[in-house]
């Protein structure tokens, strides 16, 4: 399934040369695109440079990061999550500047207990402050194969979606007083580590030793050309379906949480 989206006219075309440092628009291989960053010998890299693994034991998890910093990207991932009894885990897939004003665009994954669906966790940080978690299911068991995970990040929107279905938009809306992150170039990040202090049933239920090490896997990186993407945002069926998304699948949105907010959401949660 592709993801429809519209091209819309945009006055940041003379970007279109400098939008990102990293020139390499192919499909990625692990060797050339990415550095492990950390874990040691816990993430593997196999048949050439075509797939990645990161594994978690109990004396450390994984990581890694891309060579290439962006400025706008469209980078998609296909990735296999670890099956099982996942519960205490996260496998993260992510974009980040550095800094204590960092941005960032967040996919995380936390794990559950064997049977129990995983839990997809989104979020979007612009200098420095995030607080904008939503939370979904998925339609399908993301252990079982791989599916693409993809961020789209240009001057008006930030688009997540999952094998070509967007589930997430968050509009450049700087106009109206909302920061956007556009101005600090970002890495791409993912990792897989154990957060069974609070990532599965609000720390409840923690990591089966017994099961490690948990292992999930990557292949398939792809960041296409900016001139494919740099215009583009969700046409009318692509507002459908994630509407669909979020009606069907959305376990929790920062937006409708009063609690949490009791003078009122955020000030993008009435504009968008």
């Amino acid at each position: 399934m592709t993801t429809l989206v519209t091209k819309v006219p945009i006055g940041f075309l003379s970007l279109l040369l400098i939008i990102t440092i990293a020139t390499k628009a192919a499909a990625g291989n692990f060797y050339q695109d990415f550095e492990v960053t950390w874990g040691d010998n816990r993430a593997k890299i196999f048949n050439g440079g075509q797939l990645l693994t990161l594994s978690l034991d109990r004396a450390s998890g994984s990581g890694f990061r891309s060579k290439n910093e962006y400025l706008f990207a469209k980078l998609d991932m296909q990735i296999k999550l670890v099956p099982g009894n996942s519960a205490g885990t996260v496998t993260t897939y992510y974009l980040s500047s550095s800094g204590g004003t960092h941005d960032e665009i967040d996919f995380e994954f936390l794990g559950n207990l064997s049977g129990d669906p995983y839990i997809l966790h989104t979020n979007v940080f612009t200098q420095g402050k995030g607080n904008r978690e939503q939370q979904f299911y998925l339609w399908f068991d993301p252990t079982a194969d791989f599916h693409t995970y993809s961020i789209l990040w240009n001057p008006h929107n930030i688009i997540f979606s999952v094998d070509g279905t967007p589930i997430r938009e968050f509009k450049n809306l700087e106009s109206r007083g909302v920061p956007f992150p556009k101005n600090q170039p970002m890495r791409l990040y993912s990792s897989l580590w154990n957060a069974d202090d609070w990532a599965t049933r609000g720390g409840l239920v923690k990591t089966d030793w017994a099961h490690a090490p948990f292992t999930a896997s990557y292949r398939n990186f792809n960041a296409p050309p900016a001139q494919s993407w740099m215009g583009q945002s969700l046409d009318s069926t692509g507002l459908a379906r994630i509407h669909w998304v979020q009606r069907n699948y959305m376990i929790y949105n920062y937006c409708t949480d009063l609690k949490r907010f009791p003078q009122g959401p955020p000030l993008e949660c009435s504009l968008a």
